[in-house]
């Protein structure tokens, strides 16, 4: 009954954000719930966002002279509990030259209901979402596809294999799984140069197991932040999972738990000032045990390059 009833929830932001609203009163009580329940009350947000008006399909022009057209996918459960995110993400892409395009009929990626086991429908989202972007790369043709969580980011560049024997899909699969690609790849082909000089907080950056494991990316946003001119202290044991995998702090809580206090320990050992963390699993996950903020990269070089200050460095 819980994964099915995660697989309805999470992928829906309207639903998720419902599902937020109605937990909220009793997350104070998630020390007196029993198992999964308490953990799924303790993860409910402080305080619960809403919907961004860059979320809708819609086009947003380059600064300045165009060197790329990229679409962004925006994601489900990001888009309710850190839509930050994909604003930041929009404001830097533009800024370096992006044209970005938030592309109309693209939903979640599956990776949820996939990671439960629930085939059918990541299927089913992965031809919508190639239907989508095929669409777009007809009309005015695309460079990149950008994922900003590591997670939909692995679940799309895998979508030409989860399609590869769909006669129908296969090509069109392998075309847009070619095209996708982490925020962190493209920030690198742009090029990066600090705004201007200021006092940053030292980072300790957080490996997502998406990115590192699955994509094969574990020192380019390091690189990428340090271009931003911020010191990048490394976390001791970083090939170890926090204990989000998806839904995975859901479903074993208590496994989740020991490797989310390994995960802290290794954390404040470093003496970093930020977390950063490229997939919001993880940063929900880690924002529950740490004093330090936990923030995008992406929120971070946006910053460093002109941005706004991120909100969870405000105090």
């Amino acid at each position: 009954m819980l994964r099915g009833l995660l697989s309805l929830v999470l992928p829906r932001p309207w639903l998720f954000r419902l599902a937020l609203r109605a937990a909220w009163p009793v997350r104070g009580l998630a020390r007196y719930l029993p198992g999964r329940l308490a953990s799924l009350a303790a993860m409910t947000p402080d305080r619960i966002e809403r919907p961004s008006p860059l979320d809708r399909p819609q086009v947003f022009p380059a600064q300045g002279v165009r060197v790329k057209r990229v679409a962004l996918l925006t994601g489900c459960a990001q888009r309710v509990l850190s839509p930050s995110i994909n604003e930041a993400t929009i404001r830097l892409l533009t800024r370096l030259g992006c044209e970005v395009v938030v592309t109309k009929g693209v939903g979640c990626c599956g990776a949820l209901v996939h990671h439960m086991g629930h085939e059918k429908p990541a299927r089913h989202n992965a031809r919508v979402n190639v239907a989508a972007w095929r669409a777009e790369i007809a009309r005015d043709g695309l460079d990149a596809i950008v994922v900003n969580a590591s997670g939909c980011g692995t679940m799309v560049k895998d979508y030409g294999h989860m399609l590869a024997d769909d006669p129908r899909w296969a090509e069109a699969a392998a075309e847009v799984a070619g095209l996708a690609k982490d925020v962190s790849e493209v920030l690198d082909d742009l090029g990066l140069a600090p705004h201007e000089p200021c006092d940053r907080p030292v980072i300790a950056y957080h490996s997502a197991c998406s990115l590192q494991h699955g994509q094969k990316l574990h020192d380019l946003p390091k690189r990428v932040l340090a271009a931003a001119g911020f010191e990048v202290r490394d976390v001791a044991e970083g090939h170890l999972c926090c204990g989000s995998a998806g839904t995975y702090n859901l479903l074993q809580p208590d496994l989740a738990d020991r490797l989310l206090a390994r995960k802290v320990e290794n954390i404040t050992r470093t003496g970093a000032d930020v977390v950063a963390a490229g997939n919001i699993g993880c940063i929900t996950q880690l924002e529950r045990a740490l004093d330090l903020p936990v923030i995008h990269p992406v929120e971070l070089i946006d910053w460093a390059t002109g941005g706004p200050r991120p909100a969870a460095l405000a105090d």
